[in-house]
């Protein structure tokens, strides 16, 4: 098939450039001209995605080269960019940035590549004038097809900002769009390694708007839309989604529980599943008639002394999982299911306690990155040797990780046992993308209806 689809990349040298600032401003102007925007980012990341929605108040997707092959990707830019004006696509680390450090594969232009998206780089002028030009010139000219035809420069003054783009524009042939000046409230990306999501953000909306006023006066945005419109027809092959009918399924969804791939909960739907949302934090059952339970990741350590008073609910699910209620717990999911979460300041709180282990701070990233998960044993998701794709990213572990899958990592090869599997319970630190192989959805909901 084929499918017209306006859009770009908007990508960095590195992180920390402004991207993704430059990004939610871009999106609120857009949207601010009555266009119909579709957001979405390079990578596994579930942050960046959150602040999307912020400046367009929907939903934005994650397009990954590891976790999908070429043709889902591609697939699912043309699903979900239907009916869009202008698709705008926030890049990942730096542009050629890839899997486990070595490698183009996976990265922003590698995105940028099988997409045959233009691309504008937002590059950091900060301390920095004239050199500005060989830089953009190495990462234009490093690859063939860069796809990159415009450029944004950061935190450069008004007075320098003419100059600069009159060098860059004669000396490259490539099209400055404007310039973010320097500004101490023009900033979202001052937070930790990404892991502070935009509701922890005082006046995140207004925040936003602030930055779209600035940048309405500093960039192109009428050369922005002209360069998404010159983008070639996506090729793609349509996805064949079988569907079955009767899985309810209980979603855990709050500030405790908000890590969830938008086409994850789209591919349950398309299938035929219902999803009603709950709030460990707040709701003292779980919603009636249900016949599965997803929660996903997010910040339970943060949250645990409001998650451990909530008694009732904590019983619930326990006693719902002993009388086989089939579930799907990743990373922050499987600690809230674990015996106890110890925060931060060494405070012990009890959790569903289902599964006898006790989650902990190790202070720093636990085996971070791609993984290819494959089963060890045949399990409600899958049988014996088959495999999903996977990415993990937690500062916290468990005593009791699991031994049900082995995950390896692409490239470096280093693999580890993980994943909990206990009859109707699949419980684990790996966040799953479904579309890297829809079974595993599908057989989920298979065993949600045979409970029922």
């Amino acid at each position: 098939m084929k499918s017209r689809i306006p859009r770009i990349m908007i990508a960095a040298p590195s992180s920390g450039s402004g991207k993704t600032t430059v990004v939610c401003g871009v999106l609120k102007l857009l949207k601010d001209r009555g266009l119909n925007i579709t957001s979405f980012k390079c990578g596994p990341d579930y942050i960046d995605p959150m602040f999307h929605k912020k400046a367009l108040d929907i939903d934005s997707r994650n397009l990954d080269l590891f976790l999908n092959n070429e043709d889902t990707v591609k697939y699912l830019l043309a699903k979900n960019s239907a009916n869009s004006d202008v698709s705008v696509i926030e890049g990942v680390m730096g542009y050629y940035d890839g899997i486990a450090g070595k490698s183009l594969s996976a990265s922003s232009y590698d995105l940028s590549r099988v997409t045959k998206t233009p691309t504008i780089l937002v590059i950091n002028a900060k301390g920095k004038s004239t050199s500005i030009i060989p830089e953009i010139k190495g990462f234009i000219e490093y690859r063939d097809d860069s796809n990159i035809e415009g450029v944004i420069l950061n935190n450069i003054s008004p007075m320098l900002y003419p100059d600069i783009k009159e060098l860059i524009e004669v000396e490259l042939q490539v099209k400055v769009l404007g310039y973010a000046p320097k500004d101490e409230g023009f900033n979202l990306e001052s937070r930790h390694l990404g892991l502070v999501t935009p509701s922890e953000i005082a006046g995140i909306e207004e925040k936003i708007s602030y930055i779209a006023s600035i940048l309405e006066k500093t960039i192109d945005v009428d050369s922005i839309i002209e360069m998404a419109s010159r983008a070639t027809d996506i090729e793609y092959t349509s996805l064949s989604v079988p569907k079955l009918k009767g899985a309810r399924i209980a979603l855990a969804r709050d500030k405790a529980f908000c890590f969830y791939y938008s086409d994850n909960l789209d591919l349950l739907l398309e299938m035929g599943a219902e999803l009603v949302e709950f709030s460990p934090l707040k709701d003292s059952h779980l919603p009636k008639g249900i016949n599965g339970l997803i929660i996903g990741g997010g910040y339970p350590e943060v949250f645990a002394s409001h998650l451990s008073q909530n008694k009732s609910l904590l019983n619930d699910i326990r006693e719902k999982l002993k009388m086989g209620l089939p579930t799907l717990a990743e990373c922050g999911g499987f600690m809230y299911l674990g015996s106890s979460i110890v925060d931060k300041a060494g405070q012990e709180y009890s959790m569903v306690d289902y599964i006898p282990m006790k989650s902990s701070s190790t202070g720093k990233l636990s085996r971070f990155g791609y993984v290819t998960l494959t089963a060890n044993e045949d399990n409600m998701l899958c049988s014996k040797g088959d495999t999903i794709n996977a990415h993990e990213f937690h500062y916290w572990d468990s005593t009791e990780n699991g031994e049900s899958f082995n995950a390896t990592k692409p490239l470096r090869k280093r693999s580890w046992s993980c994943i909990n599997y206990r009859d109707n319970v699949i419980a684990g630190y790996p966040h799953m993308h479904y579309y890297s192989n829809i079974n595993f959805p599908y057989n989920f909901l298979k065993k949600c209806i045979e409970y029922n």
